[in-house]
Order: C-alpha cells, then sequence, then structure tokens
C-alpha cells in the first residue's frame, strides 16, 4: 500500500510469430542496457512504475537492494512487540470481526520507502502500460508460490480482485471502482482494463491488490471471520496463537522471494511475536521490564513521565525520537454530519470554538504538539495562505457553492489564550449557534422552532482520551450544550463506526504523499452511503466528489499538490472535524539488542528493515544481571 502515516480498453497491440519474438528479444536487451522504461509502439514496460511519467524510479532494472537497507543483515532472533486491543480472525479482508494480519500476504507490486509512490516488481517481474495508463499488464514471476508450494497463477489475481470487490470491506470497492475488467491473458499474464483513461494511479494502486490463493478458498467461505491461518506466499506466516492474547509468526526459510531485489535485507527476525493487551499501561510496564523489546509512544504525557527508569537512563532501554517527512493526516472530533444538530456549518463551527487547544497542550502533553491545521499536514500537499495560481482558478469553478471562506486567507482553527476557557471564543460560538436557530433557555441550548435541547454523545474507545475529552466538554456546557462520554470496548467501537452510529468520534484519516483513489473513500457522496466506509463525517458534497476526481485525473505532482491543496480548503472550511494535533516525529524505546541501517527513510520507524545483534543482545544480558 502506500506509505500512509493509520486503499474497457484494446488489447495490447502485438506482432504475429517471428516479428513478436524479435520485438520480445528487443525488449529484453533494453532491460539488460540499462533503461528504466522502455518503449515498444505504443506500449511502455519495465520492472517499476512511477505515479507521474516525468518521474523516473530511483531504483534501475538490475538494482540489487534497496539504499535503505543492511542486504547482509542476519536473519536470526526474536521481536517481541505488543498490541493495544485484542482479535478475533485472521481474515482482515473482510467486514466482519476484528482481524489481525499473519504477514502472508502478497501484492502485485511493492513501493519502496525513499519515493513519493513507485511501484517495484513483487509478484510480478514487469509492468506493461500505454502512455494513457488505460489498462495495465502484469508478468508474474514463474518462481512466485503459495506455502504449499502451488504457483501463483493469473486467475488467482483474478479470483482476488473479484472476491474482494464483491465480499471485502467497502473499501475496495472504492479504491477499485475504475476497473472495468480484470483478465488472465495466461498463466502468468493478467490485463486490468480501466473505465477511462488518465487515472495516473490506478496501475499502481491495483498493483497493490491482496494476492490471495483461490485454490485455497475453494471450499471455504469467503464470508466468514477465522481463526484458521490461512494460506498465503509471504515472508512469514502464523506458527502459533492464542485467540485474543498472541501471536507468534515465522519467517518462512524456504520463502520463494527471499533473493528479490525488493526483499534482501528485510524480515531478518525467525520469530515475531505480538501480546495483545486491553489497554497501553501493561504494555509500558512490558516495556519497561524488558518482557517486549520495542514501542512506538502515541501519548505524550507518558512520553514525558513514565520512562525514569533506571533502564533508560543506564541506556539499555533506547528512548529515541525520530523524524519523519510523511503527512501526518487529520485527527479530530470528527461530527457525524447526517446527525440533525450536526448538519448546519454554523453549528460545526460553533463546536471547534469550543476546543482549547492552547490548554490541553500545556497542561496534557507538556507542550509536544502542534496543531493541525491541514487534512494533509506536514507536507506540500496541505493548504497554505490565500488561495493563488491554479489553486483559485480551481476553486473559482466552485464559487457560489463553497463557503466564501474559501477564497481569504487559510484556515486556521481557533487560537485560546491557554486558559482553559476563552470567553471571546464562547461568545462568537455563541453568536454562530443563535445564527443557525439555537436559543438559551434555562441555561440549556435548545432548538428555537422545536425546544428540542442540543445534546450529543461522544463515543471513545480509549480512557486514556477521557482527560482531553472533560475539559471540552466543560466548555460545551457554558454554552448549554448537554455532552455525555460513552466508553465502550473495542469490538462495539467497530461496530458503531462501521455503522455510522455515533453522534461524535475520535478518528484519524491519514494520508500518504500521493493522495488518490482512496479520497473517494474518506469524502465521497457515495461513501457517506456506504456503511464501513471511512467517511465517518457524512460529507456529501458534490463538489468535493468533482475536486476528488480532478485529483484522479493530476498529470503531474505539481498539479496533483494544486488540486488536493484545493479539497483541503474546502473541506477544512466545511468544519466537518474540530482538529486535533500532530508530531513529526516519531516516538519509539526499544531494548539494545539490535542492529538497524544507519541510512534514515522518510517514513520514519520501519522494524521490517532491522535485525537481532547476538553481541548487543548478550552484552545487555550481562548488564542487566
Amino acid at each position: 500500500m502506500k506509505s500512509v502515516r493509520v486503499c474497457g480498453c484494446n488489447r495490447i497491440a502485438s506482432v504475429p510469430g517471428y516479428n513478436n519474438l524479435i520485438m520480445r528479444w528487443f525488449v529484453c536487451l533494453l532491460f539488460v542496457l540499462g533503461p528504466v522504461t522502455v518503449t515498444v509502439g505504443d506500449v511502455l514496460r519495465g520492472h517499476a512504475i512511477a505515479m507521474f511519467d516525468n518521474e523516473t524510479p530511483r531504483y534501475p532494472e538490475g538494482f540489487t537492494h534497496f539504499d535503505y537497507v543492511n542486504p547482509d543483515a542476519p536473519k536470526g532472533g526474536t521481536l517481541r512487540l505488543a498490541s493495544q486491543g485484542t482479535y478475533d480472525s485472521f481474515h482482515p479482508f473482510i467486514p466482519k470481526g476484528n482481524a489481525v494480519s499473519t504477514g502472508s500476504v502478497e501484492t502485485l507490486l511493492i513501493t519502496s520507502a525513499d519515493e513519493p509512490f513507485t511501484g517495484y516488481g513483487l509478484v510480478a517481474s514487469a509492468i506493461e502500460w500505454p502512455p494513457d495508463r488505460a489498462w495495465v499488464i502484469f508478468h508474474l514471476r514463474p518462481q512466485a508460490r503459495w506455502h504449499d508450494g502451488v504457483p501463483i497463477t493469473a486467475d488467482d489475481v483474478v479470483w482476488s480482485f473479484e472476491t474482494l470487490v464483491s465480499q471485502g470491506k467497502p473499501q475496495y470497492r472504492f479504491y477499485y471502482s475504475a476497473v472495468s475488467t480484470v483478465e488472465a491473458l495466461d498463466t502468468r499474464r493478467v490485463r486490468f482494463n480501466f473505465k477511462e483513461s488518465g487515472n495516473r494511479e490506478l496501475p499502481l494502486i491495483v498493483g497493490q491488490l491482496p494476492i490471495l490463493p483461490k485454490h485455497y478458498w475453494a471450499n471455504r467461505d469467503f464470508g466468514a471471520t477465522t481463526l484458521e491461518p490461512p494460506l498465503g506466499s509471504g515472508p512469514y506466516r502464523i506458527k502459533q496463537f492464542e485467540a485474543g492474547r498472541y501471536t507468534v509468526q515465522e519467517r518462512v526459510t524456504d520463502y520463494w522471494g527471499r533473493d528479490l531485489p525488493v526483499r534482501r535485507g528485510l524480515d531478518n527476525f525467525d520469530l515475531i511475536r505480538t501480546s495483545f493487551f486491553r489497554d497501553a499501561t501493561p504494555i509500558r510496564l512490558a516495556i519497561k521490564a524488558g518482557d517486549i523489546d520495542f514501542r512506538a509512544e502515541n501519548q505524550a504525557k507518558a512520553w514525558a513521565e513514565d520512562y525514569k527508569v533506571p533502564a533508560v537512563e543506564k541506556g539499555w532501554l533506547k528512548k529515541e525520537l525520530v523524524p519523519h517527512r510523511m503527512p501526518t493526516g487529520m485527527q479530530a472530533f470528527v461530527m457525524n454530519a447526517r446527525r440533525a444538530q450536526f448538519s448546519d456549518v454554523r453549528v460545526r463551527e460553533a463546536l471547534g470554538l469550543a476546543f482549547d487547544f492552547e490548554w490541553t497542550n500545556r497542561n496534557l502533553f507538556n507542550g509536544q504538539y502542534t496543531r493541525t491545521t491541514s487534512f494533509f499536514s506536514n507536507s506540500d500537499l496541505a493548504s497554505s495562505g490565500v488561495a493563488s495560481g491554479e489553486e483559485l482558478a480551481i476553486l473559482e469553478h466552485f464559487r457560489g457553492r463553497v463557503p466564501d471562506g474559501v477564497f481569504g486567507e487559510a484556515y486556521l482553527p481557533s487560537v485560546t489564550d491557554g486558559s482553559g476557557w476563552s470567553r471571546a471564543n464562547l461568545r462568537r460560538a455563541t453568536a454562530l449557534l443563535h445564527e443557525a436557530g439555537w436559543v438559551v433557555k434555562d441555561l440549556k441550548l435548545v432548538n428555537g422552532t422545536s425546544g428540542e435541547p442540543f445534546r450529543f454523545e461522544i463515543l471513545l474507545v480509549s480512557p486514556a482520551f477521557e482527560r482531553v475529552v472533560l475539559p471540552y466538554i466543560r466548555n460545551l456546557k457554558r454554552l448549554g450544550i448537554e455532552t455525555k462520554v460513552r466508553l465502550v470496548d473495542e469490538s462495539q467501537y467497530i461496530n458503531r463506526f462501521r455503522q455510522f452510529d455515533f453522534d461524535m468520534i475520535v478518528w484519524v484519516w491519514g494520508q500518504s504523499e500521493t493522495p488518490g483513489n482512496e479520497q473517494q473513500e474518506y469524502w465521497s457522496q457515495q461513501a457517506a452511503k456506504t456503511q464501513g466506509s471511512r467517511n465517518l463525517a457524512g460529507i456529501a458534497d458534490p463538489v468535493v466528489d468533482q475536486l476528488i476526481e480532478l485529483i484522479l485525473q493530476s498529470e503531474s505532482r505539481q498539479q496533483l499538490n494544486q488540486r488536493t491543496r484545493a479539497l483541503d480548503r474546502v473541506l477544512l472550511w466545511g468544519h466537518y472535524v474540530v482538529p486535533h494535533w500532530h508530531i513529526r516525529a516519531d516516538r519509539v524505546l526499544y531494548w539494545d539488542k539490535f542492529g538497524r541501517p544507519a541510512e534514515p527513510v522518510r517514513t520514519g520507524v520501519m522494524t521490517s528493515r532491522w535485525w537481532f545483534d547476538e553481541a548487543r543482545a548478550q552484552a545487555l544480558h550481562q548488564a542487566r544481571q
């Protein structure tokens, strides 16, 4: 998948007989001589495909490994991880259950971690496509095998696509909605035909299709949850587990792809054990005790206060802030605009004014965070300043159909004095609510027509977030709004957000450096009507749909950036969310028994390129005696 900080045409022209043989020989010769992509007639062919035609893949034909790995990394050892929550299935592709990954599912392409969005062959050895990207053909590697030794074929790819779109999670129907047909040209060639040309991303995202074994699922119910570890083809598989408590993944020693350039130096641990905990507190105790090896800390208070222990002071337990260069997306209080009380943009804006980020950041987070001001924060995709140039030209087309604020200064969430009770903001909020038809009677905010009180519920799954919510609720009460917190377990939470059964929820939309088809699932009118989609806000705006379509038709990264900024600006001025905060780094703790390449990656921490260091492990063991 794209790196995220959390998606009918004519047949390929060919020359029959001898001429076709000569043409194929010529293509192979060109590959040997070094070009990344070659052109034969109207068809491009390569070992890799970049998002845009003016972007050259970083790694040429014949490369031996990615720059950010150690190709000679030793294999062995165990990596012990922890995850918050539980699981009841090994089937993450259907809208049922709470599933975990088995580490065994592969794709046609794999993206590199040091480029915005370039796909290199994994199960596929080569890719063919026309300049307008109206279709794509993948050539499968003859050595690609399932763990039972059966070859991976084009029929597996076709079956996977058809099954995921018809029976899988809604995200697949959105992600691949522009695909018209998929056909197996022969055992090792599969062709995807697209409904329209010009969507530069489509060849890459169909290359991200999870490939599942048709023969394995032939006598099984694909739509049912399962705790039978399914057959896969990847570098790991489930060795041992106890449902809801732990999983152990073992490295597949005879993995078919272990020597591929895209796999060399990766997936180095013999075993990966993941323990599951109901909340974060026992995970923090486990990392400090040495019962787990690695933790990415997501709570600022814990990062500042909970790790003042001898193991950290002595350097045994490393505590590092690792910068990254990825979009941080949008974490926020999300209002369900399907609910009547949130249908008016003035109401939504008023609720945003009641949140005091400055107080929250200083008192709860030790000042570690930056306020989020974009759905594409920490990237060139984020809107800023006054719209101008191409972005303004795009927005002008929709003048009168988007909020006037879109044409003024950039959207900025309200700033407070940090007191926890900003009178100026609350006065402004009261005025907006009054404009929207709400009045205060007996200290309660009620609808001026129906007399119904303004009340809603904030749905939470993490008890740790209550300390953020409660000060917000106090400010809402000052507006006359009755707000309650509903804390539920993970299963209830998943079911409720899948069904849009909430008033307000805390959510995170992750983003990549190359937004595309996933934006339909996030914001489109169709997604708003489809349970299980990520359009939790219930955005149903034809302008948003048109802006998404423009993004999908972008022909250059500069054009993509401008169109994404326009979408960002329209979403922000819709006030569908109360933005939270972000940090431009990963906060990690790990015991000093691992090696890792010195070369950083734009995506931040990447444990798949680490390895177990026997000498460090022995030294650590002796030091702790």
